[in-house]
C-alpha cells in the first residue's frame, strides 16, 4: 500500500494512492498514518482488504489529487535516526574511510516537512548539500534485535527521504553533526509511506537526485555498507526504536561535498528533485530562511 497524508501543515489527513492513481480516503479507519496506526495490524489488514475490494472512498469525492499539498508520509514522529557514510561511494568522495559501524546521528523531528514543501537556507550558510537517501519507517517496537529477520520483521515500510545538510555548520564549526543536520526544513519527507511488503527487496532500489535539472547524484541501495536489515538491528542496541520513528539509511556519491572546488552548493532559487523507484519524487525550491 502506498499510505500518504494530504492537507495544509499541520491539519494533514490520512488517505492512500491506488494502482490507479486515485486518492482514497481514510479518515473512516484512522485520524492519521501515525505510529499507532501502522502497529496496528488489524486496521492495516481492513484497510488493504478495502483497497483490493475497491471500496475505499475517493478523497473529496474525485480522489484528484491535484492541487492538494502532500505532507510527509508520517505523523507525530518520536525521532529521525540517521546513519552517516553508509555508501561505499560516497565514503570514497569524501575521503572518509568505510566505517566500521555504523555512525549514528539524530535529526528532531520537527526537520520533518513535506516532499514538495519550500527548503530554507539557513542564514549564513554557504555550503548547504543535498543527500538523497532511502527512509525505514518503523511500524514494531524494536530493542536489542538479534537477527535481519527480526529486524525486517519490525520495518513497516519504506519512504524517500532528502536528508539537507549545511556541512559548514555540520563539520567546521566544532562539536557533533547536529548544527549542519537539524535546521529547520531539512527533512522532506515522501511522497508515500510503502508498506514493506510491496518493497520486496530494499538493497535494490535506485536513488537519483536533479539540481535545477542536471543529474547529481544516481546510486543504487546494493553500495549501502550496512544494509537495511544490519541497520535497524544495529540501532536497536543503543535505543528503543518505537512505531513511526523514521532512519534515513544515507546518501550515495554525488553530494556538493565531493565535487571539485568550486562546489555547487545549493543557493536560494534552485531546484531540487530526487526519486527513488516505485517510493515516489520530490521537488523542492530552496529559499532564505
Amino acid at each position: 500500500m502506498k499510505l500518504l497524508r494530504v492537507g495544509p501543515p499541520g491539519a494533514e489527513r490520512p488517505a492512500l494512492l491506488d494502482g490507479d492513481g486515485t486518492l482514497r480516503d481514510l479518515s473512516s479507519f484512522t485520524d492519521d498514518v501515525d505510529g499507532g496506526l501502522l502497529s496496528d495490524t488489524a486496521t492495516l489488514d481492513r484497510i488493504r482488504a478495502a483497497a483490493e475490494a475497491g471500496v475505499l472512498p475517493a478523497y473529496g469525492g474525485s480522489g484528484d489529487a491535484t492541487g492538494l499539498r502532500v505532507g510527509p508520509p508520517v505523523g507525530r514522529i518520536g525521532k529521525v535516526v540517521c546513519i552517516g557514510l553508509n555508501y561505499h561511494g560516497h565514503a570514497a568522495e569524501t575521503g572518509q574511510a568505510t566505517p566500521a559501524e555504523p555512525v549514528v546521528f539524530l535529526k528532531a523531528a520537527d526537520t520533518v516537512v513535506g516532499p514538495d514543501d519550500t527548503v530554507l537556507v539557513p542564514r549564513g550558510s554557504v555550503k548547504t548539500d543535498w543527500e538523497v537517501e532511502l527512509a525505514i519507517v518503523i511500524g514494531r517496537t524494536a530493542r536489542y534485535l538479534e537477527t535481519d529477520e527480526e529486524a525486517l520483521a519490525h520495518v513497516a515500510g519504506y519512504a524517500l527521504a532528502h536528508d539537507v545538510s549545511e556541512r559548514e555548520f555540520q563539520i567546521e564549526r566544532g562539536g557533533t553533526w547536529d548544527k549542519g543536520k537539524n535546521c529547520e526544513t531539512f527533512n522532506p519527507l515522501g511522497p508515500w509511506l510503502v508498506t514493506a511488503d510491496e518493497v520486496p527487496d530494499p538493497q535494490d532500489l535506485t536513488l537519483r537526485l536533479w539540481v535545477n535539472g542536471e543529474l547529481k547524484q544516481e546510486g543504487n541501495t546494493s553500495d549501502q555498507i550496512f544494509p537495511v536489515a544490519e541497520v535497524v538491528r544495529y540501532v536497536s542496541r543503543f535505543m528503543t526504536l518505537y512505531p513511526g520513528d523514521v532512519i534515513n539509511t544515507g546518501t550515495p556519491a554525488g553530494v556538493a561535498m565531493g565535487q571539485p572546488d568550486p562546489k555547487p552548493y545549493l543557493r536560494p532559487g534552485d531546484v531540487v528533485e530526487l526519486e527513488i523507484e516505485g517510493l515516489g519524487r520530490q521537488r523542492q525550491e530552496l529559499k532564505s530562511a
